[in-house]
C-alpha cells in the first residue's frame, strides 16, 4: 500500500535559500533575488546594528519599493533566519583531528561566527521561535559534527542532541565573550576585571551566610592572570572539555574505550 502522508512543503524563504525557486516562464527577469536583498540587509546590520535592520531599510539600499520585498521574503523573521545562514560560513573542515578536538574546533568556530557579529548572535537568540537550522550553510555544520561521530556507536538520535548541545554551549560562551567585552561594559556596574570582582565580594559576603562563596573568595578563586574577565582559551576549553569528557564517557560506556587522543 503507498504512503498515503505527503511530503511536506517547503517554507518558500527556505527553498529560495537553497535556490529552488520556480522559474518564471513570462515576463521580465526578475530584478531581485533572495541573495541580493539578503546581503542587504547584512550590509545594514554590518554598519548599524540589527535594529537597523527593517523591509523599508532593505528596500531603500536597493532602490525598490517595500512590497516589492514581499515576492522573495515574506516577514521580516525569514529575513532574519536568510541573514543567519548567509553569515555562518562554512564549518571547520574534518582533515586529521581527533573526534575529541574537532568538537572542539566546530564548537569554537561556531562561537567565532557569533562573536564576530554580535547582530547575529541576537538572532541566534530567537532560535526558539525560528526552529533549528534548515538553510545550507547551517545544515553543512550541522552535517560535519555528525560525519565527525559517524565511527561511534552513539544512535543517530543521540548525536543530533550533542550537536545540539554542543550549538547551545557555543551561543551561551558567545553571549558572554560579548557581554564581557571592553566595549560592552562601558557605563555599566561591571567590575573592571574577575579580580576586583572577587574583592568587592569580600566586602560583601561572610563565612555564616556565604560559607562556600567566602571559601572560594579567600583562596583567590576570582584572581585572573589578566585584566580580563574571560580568557578565551582557558575559560571556553574548561567548560567546553567538560561537555567532551561526558560524550567520552557515554562512547566509553558503550565501547569499552574513548577517544582520549590529544
Amino acid at each position: 500500500m503507498a504512503d498515503e502522508r505527503a511530503r511536506p512543503e517547503l517554507p518558500p524563504v527556505i527553498a529560495r535559500m537553497w535556490g529552488r525557486e520556480p522559474a518564471s516562464r513570462r515576463g521580465p527577469k526578475p530584478s531581485l533575488d533572495l541573495a541580493r536583498i539578503t546581503a542587504a540587509a547584512v550590509e545594514i546590520a554590518d554598519a548599524e546594528g540589527l535594529g537597523a535592520v527593517s523591509m523599508n531599510s532593505v528596500a531603500a539600499r536597493l532602490g525598490v519599493a517595500p512590497m516589492s520585498l514581499y515576492r522573495y521574503v515574506g516577514s521580516k523573521d525569514e529575513l532574519l533566519l536568510a541573514m543567519l545562514d548567509a553569515v555562518s560560513g562554512e564549518p571547520p573542515a574534518l582533515g586529521d583531528l581527533s573526534r575529541r578536538e574537532y568538537l572542539y574546533v566546530w564548537t569554537k568556530a561556531n562561537a567565532d561566527v557569533l562573536v564576530a557579529r554580535p547582530w547575529a548572535l541576537g538572532i541566534a537568540h530567537t532560535g526558539a521561535r525560528m526552529g533549528p537550522p534548515m538553510g545550507p550553510r547551517g545544515l553543512r555544520w550541522l552535517d560535519h559534527l555528525l560525519r565527525a561521530l559517524a565511527d561511534t556507536p552513539l544512535s543517530e538520535g543521540e548525536k543530533i542532541g550533542i550537536a545540539t548541545t554542543l550549538s547551545v554551549y557555543a551561543l551561551s560562551q558567545a553571549s558572554l565573550i560579548t557581554a564581557l567585552a571592553p566595549a560592552g561594559s562601558v557605563g555599566s556596574h561591571l567590575p573592571a576585571s574577575s579580580t576586583l570582582y572577587g574583592e568587592l565580594l569580600a566586602e560583601l559576603v561572610d563565612e555564616e551566610s556565604y560559607p562556600a562563596l567566602t571559601r572560594a573568595v579567600d583562596s583567590r578563586a576570582f584572581v585572573a592572570g589578566s585584566a580580563e574577565w574571560y580568557d578565551r582559551e582557558t575559560d571556553f576549553r574548561f567548560g567546553l572539555d567538560l561537555l567532551l569528557d561526558g560524550i567520552d564517557a557515554l562512547i566509553a560506556r558503550r565501547t569499552g574505550t574513548a577517544d582520549t587522543r590529544p
